[in-house]
């Protein structure tokens, strides 16, 4: 596959001069990079409409406005630190001379005016700079609902360590608020609506540019053969990419079909889905009238039909004219809990652990059917390979895409060597320059919830992190300590885990067995190294299995790892059937399909994993 870029470039966009043929014969590559849930937020950008500046950094001098460790504690994300991690992705992606980037949802938080603008800046620049091309899809943080609201956070960090209010309205304010620190007012913090977002994203795929050698969405009227730029941008208008809500409503559906390099197809499948929290007696452009879009495809089949239609005609255009086409969107196709999403619901609950989130097996049948081989997805922030063949015979290969707000900070690397092979390489982000910029203004923070003599904060211990790998990993051992355990888990079974030690666990409810030994021992163990680490220590290393994946095996001992194995083997056979499901869970986790570096290859349906 030969192809050649040259650009003009004329203020932030491309121009892209010629484009040679995709010849599948030869043995170079196209490239393809997927960022997930960046959840960017620009920390060093300034209000235009208020004279707040944020706080400085005495490590720096620099004024940023960021959230607070406590806040970023309670969080699945990271809020300010991600923002280093996103410029040392993106310059890695430059180095590998990657040039096509896809950015499959919550590339913003929350929408937010000074942090869309301040990513459609650093955007530009790499296309302005490094010839980058950027395709995002939206994802249930922008936007948060269909249109603009009013909206703010508490947890901003202020000066002195205290939390600072910033809002968009004054009506925003409660009564009474927990800090001595004046409130922020600026409308650069509200929650944009679809139709801001998208137009402040425009130049990355979301409208057509004339550079694309083809452009559509679900409601296009022309065809690949009579395409041109001038139809496509009359039909591009959010009013003209509406789909029914209800008998009143219509909302807009930013999906898009785009080949930037020819042979090559992205389909950006927009999968937010905005329910009416109550039977609407006319049209509305009320936000609060709509449920929130985090759950994705289970919905998208109920409201969405229109999508499923567009999906098999794409893919059955695609396969006639030899297109290879790749989907991406925020939210996965496939149950990303290696298949043990059956027991975590009997184990935790259905409504914990994010279980309203699994798609259901007939999305992965129905996409499958429709045409999609290979799916990037992200929304989780896990990194997780799952794959669904269809009775039809149609296998989905669907690809979670980690984030780098979370553990483990990662982005993937899709590589085309022709038509049926493809490989996959997760790209973990270890050493991020800056990462520690912020520690000192943390110092204050922390001085203050001292002061305030609480009972629970968070570790100062994490100040103390090596690397932004290992911050994140942090990041992830607090949330599990502050809101997970109380949240997710049953306490009385947790009151006895927590404290048992991996030999109580290997032996609970038995006598030590003369066959238990010759088994301990013959995968070079002892009793006594069972006794290094309690059911605490294995429900933290179940969350980063679960976020990580293979990945998170890198920062495990083999030995731990097979001990580990061996007590679920024997938790299986526990007369407690908690236990039973908790070893279940615990082994399939451990289990999953390739998920760090992969080949799939679709003429056998079949994935296999590279080694190193």
């Amino acid at each position: 596959m030969k192809f050649l870029w040259k650009y003009v470039l004329s203020s932030s966009v491309f121009v892209l001069l010629s484009c040679h043929k995709i010849e599948r014969e030869k043995e170079e590559r196209i490239q393809i990079a997927f960022i997930a849930d960046a959840h960017f937020q620009d920390i060093y950008a300034h209000f235009e409409d208020v004279d707040y500046r944020g706080i400085k950094n005495p490590k720096t001098g620099a004024y940023v406005n960021i959230r607070t460790m406590a806040a970023q504690l309670q969080s699945t994300r990271i809020f300010n630190e991600n923002y280093f991690a996103f410029l040392e992705a993106l310059d890695d992606i430059v180095a590998k001379g990657i040039k096509l980037v896809a950015l499959p949802g919550d590339f913003s938080d929350d929408g937010q005016p000074i942090h869309v603008k301040g990513l459609k800046t650093i955007l530009d620049d790499y296309t302005a700079k490094h010839g980058i091309l950027f395709f995002a899809t939206t994802g249930n943080h922008d936007p948060v609902k269909p249109f603009a609201e009013e909206a703010g956070k508490t947890d901003f960090l202020g000066e002195g360590g205290q939390e600072q209010i910033i809002t968009s309205s004054v009506q925003n304010l409660k009564a009474q608020v927990s800090t001595s620190l004046k409130p922020i007012i600026t409308s650069e913090i509200k929650k944009w609506g679809y139709k801001d977002v998208l137009n402040e994203m425009s130049a990355f795929g979301f409208y057509p540019i004339k550079e694309y050698l083809y452009w559509e969405t679900p409601f296009s009227k022309y065809t690949y053969e009579d395409y041109t730029f001038e139809k496509a941008q009359k039909q591009s208008g959010l009013n003209q990419r509406l789909y029914a809500i209800d008998a009143y409503n219509k909302h807009p559906d930013a999906s898009y079909l785009v080949e930037p390099i020819q042979g090559l197809w992205l389909l950006a499948i927009d999968a937010n889905v905005y329910m009416p929290n109550k039977v609407l007696p006319a049209v509305s452009h009320n936000p609060k009238d709509f449920s929130g879009a985090s759950i994705g495809y289970n919905q998208v089949l109920l409201q969405k039909n229109h999508l499923v239609d567009w999906v098999r005609k794409v893919a059955q255009l695609a396969k006639k004219k030899g297109k290879v086409l790749i989907a991406f969107s925020h939210y996965p196709m496939v149950d990303f809990n290696d298949d043990a999403s059956p027991e975590m619901k009997a184990f935790f609950g259905e409504n914990k652990m994010h279980l309203h989130r699994v798609p259901k097996e007939k999305v992965a049948e129905v996409f499958a059917d429709a045409g999609i081989q290979i799916h990037f997805g992200g929304h989780m922030h896990i990194n997780d390979t799952g794959v669904r063949t269809s009775k039809k015979g149609n296998s989905l290969f669907n690809i979670q895409t980690p984030s780098l707000a979370a553990y483990a900070p990662a982005y993937k690397i899709l590589t085309i060597h022709s038509s049926t092979d493809f490989e996959i390489e997760t790209v973990v982000m270890k050493t991020v320059k800056n990462f520690n910029h912020l520690f000192s203004l943390y110092e204050q923070e922390y001085a203050y919830l001292q002061g305030l003599e609480k009972a629970s904060i968070w570790n100062k211990e994490i100040l103390e992190a090596e690397n932004y790998k290992d911050f994140t990993q942090w990041h992830l051992e607090e949330l599990v300590r502050l809101r997970f355990l109380t949240k997710d888990w049953s306490q009385p079974f947790l009151k006895q885990i927590l404290t048992s030690t991996g030999k109580d666990l290997l032996l609970q409810n038995i006598e030590v067995s003369h066959e238990l030994e010759q088994v301990v021992f013959a995968n070079n163990l002892t009793l006594k190294d069972f006794e290094g680490w309690t059911g605490l220590d294995m429900i933290y290393d179940f969350y980063k299995l679960r976020s990580a994946d293979e990945l998170a095996k890198r920062d495990m001992e083999v030995s731990r790892l097979k001990q580990y194995e061996l007590v679920c083997n024997q938790l299986k056979r526990s007369p407690d059937s908690a236990y039973r499901l908790w070893a279940k869970i615990f082994d399939k986790t451990v289990s999953g399909l390739p998920s760090d570096h992969f080949m799939i290859n679709l003429k056998s349906n079949s994935i296999k994993k590279i080694t190193p």
